[in-house]
């Protein structure tokens, strides 16, 4: 296939996004030590001659911007003012940032534009960060409530006068490692690129056309961490840190929905994370955005709906096999990629894990991070309608310090119908 430079003429469709079949301008060599033996991440379309990638920057919001453009509203060729955009912490480079398939999912020098590659962007090159680091407070009721009941207190530093809590927040884009990501999966690169082309609808031709190009970014949600205490102190072994690795759930998370326990659950972490620091230990929430399972919010309001309209209504003894049978899987998570952030900021150690999911303490220790503690949702916490979700985790196996249900008492632990 003959590519045609798109300035030659406006209105031709190139069917790849590098304007050049040729080896691309700065290589990647992912896993170097020096950053600028490394290389940087290039995923703009400013200059589709420097592109060292596949996809672009923004995961879901390139499709946004493709529309703004295409209204007028944005200029195609807009490049990043980074001036003072520094990372207001910054993430010291970790050995797991250099062991061979530790970190196959994120960039982690993607904080660190303006600091390492300072002379690609003078040179015209437009790169764009992909980790943001800034400062923030939170407003969260039930640190409120906490202090209220005295399980925190106010003490000027984690937790303000008026009672917010500081926190540091790291947002993560995706940025894939296409060969480690293969040998994470144990299966062939070839296989892997064949899949994600065909199964995204042959998005992105150069999964299979280029297979030079070893860095995919991906279009879905990015990853946010958020820090109680000091960032540094995650590395420090001899620090007491608590973490919570949150899925994300919108109807609970936000609109505080009670048929599951995500709400609950993530504002006990927090809570958690908080008391923590302020024992001088550090706290961590990482928030990734994995609607559903990673099977959306349509199919997970489906499930509902079949959930409750069985005949024998909403039951902790079907609630697996109600989404198998709309989604066809339990779960498509995978979380083999989680453990990538954490080993960004260097964790070898997890006091407390708040977390319940077998999956996710299983792809943590795999990456060599050791787990002390394991703390389940307290009992008091679980709304009544979420008493058949968490029923049916414990009888799958699932951390709990409780019995596993048998399947009379799944049989019998029932939610609302959908009239209720």
């Amino acid at each position: 296939m003959t590519l045609t430079d798109p300035k030659q003429n406006a209105t031709h469709v190139v069917l790849s996004s590098h304007s050049r079949q040729s080896e691309p301008a700065i290589s990647i060599s992912w896993g170097e030590k020096d950053p600028l033996k490394r290389g940087p991440v290039v995923g703009t379309i400013a200059n589709k001659s420097d592109r060292n990638v596949i996809g672009t920057h923004g995961g879901s919001y390139t499709v946004y911007r493709a529309l703004s453009i295409a209204s007028g509203n944005f200029p195609s060729d807009h490049r990043p003012d980074l001036d003072n955009t520094e990372p207001t912490v910054i993430i010291d480079p970790q050995p797991s940032w250099f062991e061979k398939g530790r970190i196959v999912s994120l960039d982690p020098w993607g904080a660190h534009v303006n600091l390492v590659y300072r002379n690609f962007l003078d040179q015209g090159i437009s790169i764009q960060p992909t980790i943001a680091i800034t400062q923030a407070h939170l407003t969260l009721p039930e640190i409120h409530e906490a202090i209220k009941s005295k399980r925190l207190s106010v003490d000027g530093d984690i937790v303000t006068e008026n009672k917010d809590v500081r926190v540091t927040k790291i947002a993560i884009d995706p940025v894939w490692h296409l060969p480690s990501i293969s040998d994470r999966f144990q299966i062939k690169e070839s296989t892997l690129r064949k899949k994600l082309f065909v199964e995204t609808g042959g998005m992105f031709p150069e999964l299979v056309t280029r297979p030079d190009l070893e860095i995919w970014l991906p279009p879905i949600g990015s990853s946010t961490a958020y820090v109680f205490g000091n960032v540094a102190d995650l590395s420090n072994p001899d620090k007491e840190l608590t973490c919570r690795v949150h899925d994300e759930c919108n109807g609970s998370d936000v609109f505080g929905s009670d048929i599951c326990t995500c709400r609950p659950y993530l504002a006990y972490g927090i809570e958690d994370a908080v008391r923590t620091a302020q024992r001088k230990g550090v706290g961590i929430v990482v928030y990734f955005r994995k609607e559903g399972r990673a099977l959306g919010e349509v199919t997970k309001f489906l499930v509902y709906n079949a959930r409750k309209r069985q005949p024998d209504g909403d039951s902790a003894a079907t609630y697996f096999h109600r989404t198998e049978c709309v989604a066809g899987v339990q779960d498509a998570r995978f979380q083999e990629f989680m453990p990538d952030v954490l080993n960004y900021f260097g964790i070898k150690k997890i006091d407390n894990l708040h977390s319940m999911s077998n999956m996710k303490y299983d792809a943590i220790i795999s990456s060599g991070i050791s787990v002390i503690n394991r703390i389940q949702i307290p009992e008091e916490l679980i709304p009544a309608d979420a008493q058949v979700e968490m029923e049916a985790k414990k009888a799958a196996g699932y951390f709990s310090e409780d019995e596993a249900p048998d399947i009379e008492k799944l049989k019998s632990v029932k939610g609302r119908n959908l009239k209720n």
